[in-house]
């Protein structure tokens, strides 16, 4: 998600201080600004939407002998479509064992659909719990009643943009298996790619791919001779197996299979992985992935 989105998944994004969305079609620029402010972050564009971070700054999150950094593995995101009277809301909510059950019930009490509950990665401390929502109605009015789930939340408010770090990952190496498309900070480079074709409909919506349908894939150098990644592939049904299997000849985890919508049609999967090895071999596997569903669609 979705993508969106799902970057754990956790679709995890160290914010760059995009600017607010201009108008989409038929939505004036001023309904989203207003989402922003209700939110307490910035509002970015994207294709067919408009997203909002507000990662979990507060946590931090270990792997093994690993601390995630924030851009690879700790956010928390929704991605809102239509129109200011006729909107829809989707995203993930990134909670602790504690938090999860005060979120479930505001979003029930808020009138948001659970529309899945689970992991994204397995061993990592503390454990967290991916929630993902659904919602339909006025811009404005589906801000608020997040507002009030993200309030029982330790996510840090107001997202100021983070200072973006000098690039440290060999991009080359990245660039030349994965294609030209990542977007590099840090030691982080993170691509989004669109492997459902056709329409997929949700409660009489098409649903924008970009927000729905795609699959974030993130990649960490943790130093010259070790890379992660992690990420989730979205997928038709016919798709899920070949992903699986180029995943497990290259070493790649699949660490979760889900649904992350509720009748949506045709159905969409979602595999999340952990990758750990040396960079090259870490792209070389997950583009064998990449070009799997691409032959499977």
């Amino acid at each position: 998600m979705r993508v969106a989105p799902c970057i754990l998944m956790v679709a995890v994004l160290e914010l760059t201080g995009a600017a607010p969305a201009r108008a989409q079609a038929g939505s004036p620029a001023p309904v989203w600004d207003s989402v922003a402010s209700i939110l307490e972050t910035p509002a970015v564009p994207e294709s067919g939407y408009v997203r909002y971070d507000l990662p979990r700054r507060d946590l931090t999150v270990r792997l093994g002998d690993l601390t995630l950094p924030v851009a690879l593995a700790s956010g928390v995101w929704a991605g809102f479509a239509g129109t200011a009277r006729e909107a829809l809301v989707m995203g993930d909510l990134l909670v602790t064992g504690r938090e999860l059950g005060p979120v479930e019930s505001e979003l029930l009490r808020e009138g948001l659909d659970v529309t899945g509950i689970g992991d994204h990665l397995v061993g990592e401390e503390p454990r967290l719990v991916y929630v993902h929502f659904h919602g339909e109605g006025g811009a404005v009015d589906l801000a608020r009643r997040l507002d009030s789930v993200v309030a029982r939340t330790g996510t840090p408010r107001p997202v100021t943009p983070a200072v973006a770090p000098p690039v440290t990952i060999d991009t080359a190496v990245v660039f030349a298996a994965l294609g030209p498309g990542g977007h590099a900070q840090g030691s982080v480079v993170r691509y989004a790619f669109e492997l459902v074709t056709g329409r997929v409909r949700w409660r009489g919506r098409t649903l924008p791919p970009a927000l729905a349908l795609a699959t974030p894939l993130r990649i960490q150098a943790v130093n010259r001779t070790r890379a992660v990644a992690t990420g989730d592939f979205a997928l038709r049904v016919p798709q899920v197996e070949p992903v699986l299997r180029a995943l497990a000849a290259h070493r790649i985890v699949a660490d979760a299979l889900h649904g992350d919508m509720l009748g949506e049609s045709p159905p969409v999967y979602f595999i999340h992985f952990w990758a750990d090895g040396p960079l090259a071999d870490v792209v070389r596997g997950l583009a064998a992935a990449l070009d799997a569903a691409r032959a499977a669609r």
